[in-house]
């Protein structure tokens, strides 16, 4: 009784040394603690309720609610520091459960064997118009940025120099036209005279003659004649090719001469449309015997991002030899380009299309995997285990690879999550995938586990007891009694990437 009451009065003590306290600290901070002190003074009922409950119904009074509430504290204290450790354990044991992984099924498909280049969007043709004929430009008969056909008029000189200089020429033909008529009527007069022996051979030879020369005067008459009529025809400048006008270059009204350097307009031909690409030399071989065996190879060309598809065409031409500089070849393929989508000197993508192999064993390129022996693959067998398996790769398309041996169509890769598993792992398959049971290839081999890495598989399929035993024997006992039991430990549910149950610590 005596220590109930002296804890009692020390409790006393410690409320009333409370209260003054709370008392000075209201009377301090002025009108903010009146805005509280109702709170306070609700509060402070709560507790004294709280003291008068506990001092009649709980054994000790007081001392027994504040022990209570101290043990509460150091519960709640002590569950907040052991959630790291259980966090630990249960991540170890996620970490022994079968993982959870991605897969692809091996298909039969087709792979393309192609070669990516770079191209330039070359027109057939280019044609800069100029003037074949002096004088001044009447009339400009195009819109710039038109589509021409070849022989559409595109502008008009002046013709009538032309006209006059023909009707000349015309009038000169004529004239000599006649002088011959009449030679060759004397011509006969002189032959029916020298017949009746009446004129001498020299008058008939001067006549012959006379007619020749007239025969050449109207010859060079008549070409005369058409050198006007083509120079007045070049007063009409027309398009030697079907395409696009570019800019005009002249404006109505100037004087334009024959051979001048400024043309009048550039016309490119856009269709069809060729793009000139180089390819390595170590691939001429390969397309030069397509093409001699008569297949016609397919073109594609993409924009610079290698996204969208700008047009298909065929490959028409082979340059003549090597550039010796790059160690490349250049190449031209056609395109219909009816829409238009390739611009002269525009820089493309282009899409070799060499050869399609069919009937190759497909898987997705992420499931490949590379170490020290080369390439492998995680087989998933039906009991949802995993395999090591060396492959061979083939040509690679896109995203998908080729295999050449260690596959059979139908088997189980893993495509994500293989860098979590070893040989002998058990996975799941969140997609709910079936893995057949399928014979692996004939030429499949199995990747060799590392000896040093197997024993550290085997040691973390231990439980703890085991663990302790082998550390108390001596290494030749420690490997024999691994030995021994090395199949029972690796029909275990564990996955070789973490610890067996805690332990191992």
């Amino acid at each position: 009784m005596n220590s109930h009451s002296d804890d009692a009065s020390r409790f006393q003590s410690a409320s009333d040394g409370a209260r003054r306290n709370f008392e000075q600290a209201r009377l301090r901070f002025g009108t903010a603690g009146d805005r509280v002190d109702p709170y306070l003074k609700k509060a402070g009922g709560y507790v004294g309720d709280i003291r008068r409950w506990s001092s009649n119904h709980l054994p000790g009074g007081e001392k027994s609610l504040w022990v209570a509430i101290g043990l509460i504290v150091l519960i709640a204290f002590v569950w907040a520091i052991l959630p790291g450790q259980t966090a630990i354990d249960a991540g170890r044991v996620g970490m022994n459960g079968p993982q959870p992984v991605g897969v692809a099924v091996a298909k039969k498909g087709n792979i393309d064997l192609t070669i990516d280049a770079l191209g330039t969007v070359t027109p057939l043709a280019t044609v800069t118009v100029r003037p074949q004929v002096s004088g001044q430009l009447l009339r400009i008969d195009f819109q710039e940025g038109q589509r021409v056909k070849a022989g559409a008029l595109l502008a008009e000189i002046d013709p009538r120099p032309y006209q006059a200089a023909l009707d000349q020429a015309k009038g000169q033909l004529a004239r000599d036209s006649a002088l011959l008529t009449n030679a060759r009527l004397d011509l006969k007069r002189q032959q029916a005279l020298y017949a009746a022996k009446a004129t001498s051979q020299q008058v008939l030879d001067t006549q012959q003659t006379l007619v020749k020369q007239d025969e050449g005067i109207v010859l060079s008459d008549q070409a005369n004649v058409e050198t006007a009529a083509i120079n007045l025809g070049y007063t009409r400048i027309t398009s030697p090719v079907a395409g696009l006008a570019g800019l005009r270059q002249v404006d109505v009204g100037n004087f334009v001469s024959a051979g001048q350097s400024t043309g009048v307009v550039v016309v490119t031909q856009l269709e069809p449309m060729s793009v000139v690409f180089a390819v390595p030399e170590d691939s001429v071989d390969s397309i030069v015997s397509r093409m001699n065996s008569g297949a016609t190879l397919q073109v594609s060309a993409y924009d610079r991002d290698q996204t969208t598809k700008l047009a298909s065409g065929k490959l028409s031409a082979v340059d003549s030899q090597i550039d010796t500089t790059t160690g490349t070849v250049k190449l031209r393929a056609l395109f219909d380009n009816e829409d238009g989508v390739l611009f002269p000197n525009q820089f493309v993508n282009v899409r070799l299309l060499v050869r399609t192999l069919h009937g190759q064993i497909v898987i997705p390129a992420s499931a490949i995997q590379r170490g020290t022996d080369g390439a492998y693959v995680f087989v998933v067998k039906p009991d949802h285990t995993i395999q090591m398996r060396t492959v061979t790769l083939g040509p690679q398309q896109g995203d998908s690879v080729s295999i050449v041996k260690g596959l059979n169509v139908g088997e189980t890769v893993v495509t994500d999550g293989g860098d979590r598993l070893r040989d002998g792992a058990a996975v799941t398959i969140p997609s709910g995938e079936k893995v057949a049971k399928v014979v692996p290839a004939q030429n499949a081999v199995a990747v060799t586990p590392n000896p040093q890495e197997e024993r550290r598989a085997l040691f973390r399929k231990l439980t703890p007891a085991e663990r302790e035993q082998l550390r108390g024997m001596a290494p030749d006992a420690r490997r024999a009694w691994m030995k021994s039991h090395r199949d029972e430990l690796m029909k275990r549910k564990d996955q070789p990437g973490g610890g067996f149950g805690g332990g191992g610590r």
